[in-house]
């Protein structure tokens, strides 16, 4: 900041203020050439590797399939229609539902299936990974 003094007049009203922008102006030039230098190095650049197609097409129909529990009225334990044994239930269920997002299983039993057996599937899914288990019914028509 300046100070003007007026000299020419006759009345002496004392010292008027002016604003110097001269450093103002050297500051904000200097700002702008610091930004300016500054700003191509902040720049990041990095390389992505993309999937072949291929490959998600067939994960996308296999996330597709859901994956069915059903109980056989002799008692037979069936995962998407293919016979499992006991003793291998738990890992097939796990193998089934390793690609999935929603680990659903879809449970379906006959009217004469054993309970117990139809449990121990319900049961076996849970505990190997299975969040959510969805029992199906038949659609009756009125």
């Amino acid at each position: 900041m300046g100070i003007s003094l007026d000299a020419g007049r006759s009345k002496a009203k004392g010292a008027t203020p002016a604003m110097n922008v001269t450093p103002l102006v050297d500051v904000v030039l200097v700002l702008l050439i610091v930004f300016m230098v500054v700003a191509p190095l902040l720049s990041k650049k990095f390389s992505l590797a993309l999937p072949k197609q291929s490959d998600d097409k067939v994960a996308a129909k296999a996330a597709e399939v859901p994956v069915v529990l059903t109980v056989t009225s002799d008692g037979r334990v069936l995962l998407n229609r293919a016979p499992v044994a006991d003793s291998e239930l738990g890992t097939m269920v796990e193998r089934a539902l390793a690609a999935r997002g929603d680990k659903t299983v879809y449970f379906d039993a006959d009217d004469a299936a054993p309970f117990g057996i139809a449990v121990r599937t319900m049961d076996t899914a849970r505990a190997h990974g299975a969040t959510t288990v969805s029992i199906l019914t038949e659609k009756t028509v009125d």
